[in-house]
């Protein structure tokens, strides 16, 4: 498959950066978030320990999916994939690498996302396994408010034992606004809450709405 298809593929293989290089991209993200953001993490202790898992947060900022995987532990950095918006982050050959190399992300391309991507990310993350950074939103606030979240987050885990770990972010939207083109020294919280399951929830439409709906309430009590 040429280089840049498989950058793309939902399907590509964890880790492209060698340990030594990953470990010195992630020391620069944890160090810069600590200094010039001031990065405050409360609830860490409800971070599974190994995958499958998904974390779910609101989506304030391009420093979203950095803040999340930057306080996950090094032994599995290497399978955390964050889904990204593929218009945004995967529409030039540089972002592509980007977002691929450095970000690990997946991309979901919004105006043809369907099923079978789901089922796709749905197969993977029990098979591997491995873990996701989702944003059920679906796209960045624009205003800095939680807006509401969409099901296909359901459609992934409804009828499956994976833990879902609610995050808050608070703060990205302030440091790295949609206008922003270089991000300012603002505080970022990040709180993580207790991991929900959804094994008994049913694997359709109403299951995947049920399923959105717990966790946009569980995201929003973490403020």
């Amino acid at each position: 498959m040429p280089l840049g298809k498989r950058l793309k593929s939902l399907r590509r293989e964890s880790g492209l950066l060698s340990s030594a290089v990953h470990q010195v991209w992630w020391g620069l993200v944890r160090s810069s978030l600590a200094v010039y953001h001031r990065l405050k993490v409360r609830g860490r202790e409800n971070i599974p320990r190994e995958p499958p898992f998904i974390l779910v947060s609101n989506h304030e900022s391009h420093l979203d999916a950095l803040v999340l995987a930057g306080v996950l532990p090094w032994r599995i950095r290497d399978r955390i994939f964050p889904i990204a918006a593929g218009d945004t982050f995967f529409e030039t050959p540089v972002l592509t690498a980007f977002a691929a190399v450095a970000l690990n992300a997946l991309p979901m391309w919004r105006k043809s996302c369907g099923p079978h991507a789901l089922e796709e990310l749905r197969k993977r993350l029990l098979e591997e396994p491995c873990s996701y950074i989702l944003f059920p939103e679906g796209t960045r606030s624009r205003d800095g408010e939680i807006h509401s979240f969409k099901p296909g987050v359901g459609m992934i885990v409804a009828g499956t034992d994976v833990p879902v770990v609610p995050c808050r972010l608070e703060g990205p939207f302030e440091a790295c606004p949609p206008y922003a083109r270089v991000p300012r020294p603002r505080k970022i919280t990040l709180s993580i809450g207790a991991p929900l399951r959804f094994a008994t929830t049913p694997n359709e439409r109403a299951g995947w709405k049920e399923v959105a709906a717990r966790l946009e309430e569980a995201v929003r009590a973490l403020g």
